[in-house]
């Protein structure tokens, strides 16, 4: 395989043409709501709303959220997401999940994002030998919740239309879970390739049905490096130094698929740019960001192992699968702000804010975000600060 340094050039260079040749730029735009599907990177409380009492996610349960809500809001982190962190940028309050509300107040954005969603169907996955979760919510299934709820949301067509057009839109991050489950069931990576141009076709699909509703504005991110995920890392562990990279100790055969994906992503993107001149489909690097944290974590106030998980038990990684973050006994560091894993599988808030910084005020949305037109209270807000990504 090619090294990963070969492939963070070429995906460089991909970003770089893309923004080049992208000839709809991201016109300023003023929104006054966030739409938002995906899986636990996204999810606000979704997968917690759906579930029974007597079956409830580790994210129901301390120390999840208890850097920023002080309690399990049903958020996958000790803290806030990076929805959370684009929310507060753009003066809008934290989205509200659509699952399991209650009269819920979706005035100013719906999150239908929700842990363990995968992008396909789950009939696709198991006729390919791929069991899905119980509690799966697939990307498709998260769309016609939305539909059936506009009447609720916005009332008239017109309203309606007016209201997806004014709205930030976040797919994603979708499509992990598709390759997660394959995965950790130790499948053939060739074989985990075959789904990726699947998965492509359905988010893309997907953007397609939004843009005929009036959606405006993408934001789409990539997969995350999942050669630096904890559970990864140790359900992989080798001692064949030659799977790891040597900056970074993350599995590099991961890494490469992630970047296989991502570049597919990319490619078709720029499909629907062309396509849809007058949208903004904007690419979220979640990729190139999230691996910066760990190269250079000194850089951003994290300490110089920054791989091993925040909360967890066991091993170099502190994971194990059968035992969890948010089950009884498990402790968790007492400074999470210093690392970037949080449980093995999600990141904790500190690196999604870097994340959030990185897309938001640069450089990892492919093309860049218009924020000239934005008001003064918004433009002067601190809940990004600018100094992590400043070159």
């Amino acid at each position: 395989m090619a090294s990963q340094d070969s492939h963070m050039l070429l995906s460089f260079f991909i970003s770089t043409l893309l923004v080049t040749i992208v000839t709809s730029q991201t016109g300023c735009r003023n929104f006054k709501s966030i739409i938002s599907f995906g899986d636990s990177i996204t999810d606000t409380g979704n997968l917690l709303g759906l579930s029974s009492p007597n079956d409830l996610p580790e994210s129901a349960f301390p120390p999840y959220g208890e850097t920023f809500f002080h309690y399990p809001s049903g958020r996958f982190s000790d803290g806030r997401l990076i929805i959370d962190f684009i929310a507060e940028f753009l003066g809008i309050p934290h989205v509200p999940p659509f699952y399991g509300s209650k009269n819920g107040n979706f005035e100013k954005g719906v999150n239908f994002a929700v842990g363990g969603a995968t992008a396909l169907e789950c009939s696709v996955l198991e006729e390919r030998g791929t069991q899905c979760s119980q509690s799966n919510i697939s990307l498709g299934n998260q769309l016609k919740s939305f539909k059936e709820s506009l009447p609720y949301l916005c009332g008239s067509s017109s309203d309606c239309r007016d209201m997806i057009g004014n709205a930030f839109i976040l797919i994603g991050e979708i499509g992990g879970n598709d390759y997660n489950f394959p995965l950790f069931d130790r499948k053939n990576i060739e074989e985990v390739k075959e789904l990726v141009p699947l998965v492509i076709t359905t988010i893309s699909s997907v953007i397609s049905e939004l843009v005929d509703m009036g959606a405006r504005t993408f934001l789409v991110p990539g997969n995350f490096p999942l050669g630096c995920s904890v559970a990864y890392l140790t359900l992989y562990e080798t001692s064949n130094e030659e799977e790891y990279n040597p900056l970074t100790g993350c599995l590099t055969w991961l890494n490469d698929f992630s970047v296989y994906h991502n570049e597919q992503l990319q490619a078709e993107l720029n499909r629907l740019r062309k396509l849809y001149p007058h949208v903004n489909i904007i690419y979220g690097d979640y990729y190139n960001t999230l691996l910066r944290l760990v190269q250079e974590p000194s850089k951003f106030g994290l300490m110089d192992r920054p791989l091993p998980a925040c909360c967890g038990v066991g091993g170099p990684y502190n994971f194990t699968f059968s035992i969890q973050c948010g089950s009884k006994g498990v402790e968790y560091c007492s400074d999470p702000s210093k690392y970037v894993n949080w449980d093995g599988i999600h990141m904790t808030e500190a690196a999604y804010k870097c994340i959030s910084e990185g897309i938001l005020k640069g450089p990892y949305a492919i093309p860049p975000f218009d924020w000239s037109c934005l008001s003064s209270e918004i433009k002067n807000k601190e809940s990004l600060d600018t100094t992590f990504f400043d070159e």
